[in-house]
């Protein structure tokens, strides 16, 4: 397999250094930007398959680079940043970013993030052609796991690695409520610990792509208090 490149987006030099000697030592290539102008233009002309992008910078910040970024690509973003308010974590999540790392951080933590990150990118498909098997049909809701592709009344709709596990996971088993330990768990590799906001902002993206009016949701429901579940209505 390839070796995978992997972009640090952080005006902390400092910060630039610790990350990408952790990453070297697992083998990864690693490139890095000063802002998010900066690693727009290496986006348009290197192959990436991560980005670590920090939240505040000069230019422009982390949050604006991954709206921008999402307008084009479904690269996976672990957004780092010194902030520990709910509020930012929040904001990162729904500017479109697949998962949020707090600094101080430990090395173990930072590199089952972007392990699991980049597992879950490599099998949607945007990097190997691996199959996987047959079509999953639920009325209007088509997800072709051998061309990786997801269709609503026939629209092919563009999901992050991340929005198409979680997509996977419910068609999987339509009218089954999981709970949000159990989606973070199954789709992050990780263990659920106060993750709620985390999946709530994920389904709240899936349902703003395939919901003719999120408010009143023809397919993705909230069971409140429970979890989750695709059932038509």
């Amino acid at each position: 397999m390839e070796q995978l490149t992997i972009l640090i987006v952080d005006d902390d030099h400092e910060i630039v250094r610790i990350v990408s000697a952790i990453l070297k030592q697992e083998n990864y290539n690693i490139t890095t930007a000063n802002n998010g102008d900066e690693a727009l233009q290496i986006l348009q002309s290197r192959l990436v398959h991560l980005i670590i992008m920090d939240v505040m910078m000069p230019k422009i910040n982390g949050l604006l680079a991954t709206v921008k970024i999402r307008e084009k690509s479904n690269i996976p973003i672990l957004m780092l940043s010194a902030r520990t308010e709910e509020n930012d974590r929040v904001m990162g999540l729904s500017m479109g970013a697949d998962d949020y790392l707090t600094k101080p951080f430990y090395k173990s933590e930072l590199l089952a993030r972007v392990n699991s990150l980049l597992r879950r990118y490599i099998q949607l498909g945007s990097i190997s052609d691996k199959k996987s098997s047959s079509v999953m049909e639920y009325y209007d809701l088509v997800l072709d796991r051998e061309k990786k592709k997801f269709l609503v009344r026939g629209q092919a709709i563009q999901l992050t690695a991340t929005e198409y596990k979680i997509v996977e996971l419910l068609l999987g088993r339509p009218s089954k409520v999981f709970s949000a330990e159990e989606i973070y768990e199954s789709v992050w590799n990780n263990d659920a610990f106060s993750i709620e906001n985390t999946v709530m902002i994920h389904i709240s993206r899936i349902r703003e792509k395939i919901e003719i009016n999120p408010k009143r949701p023809e397919y993705l429901k909230v069971v409140w208090g429970v979890g989750y579940k695709i059932e038509k209505t």
